[in-house]
């Protein structure tokens, strides 16, 4: 999911710098989404393996 995240921020950049004004902004708004998804994932698996050590 970091990796989609990563792509949608390089396609953002890209389009902003080419002027594409919509493109960019729905792009870094899915980069955005995804990010944050990706770290929730990240600290429901870490209390997930603490917890099961315990």
């Amino acid at each position: 999911m970091l990796y989609w995240a990563l792509v949608f921020l390089v396609v953002a950049i890209v389009a902003g710098a080419l002027g594409f004004g919509g493109i960019a902004g729905a792009s870094a708004g899915l980069a955005k989404i995804l990010f944050f998804i990706f770290l929730a994932f990240l600290v429901i698996s870490l209390l997930a393996g603490i917890f099961k050590r315990a």
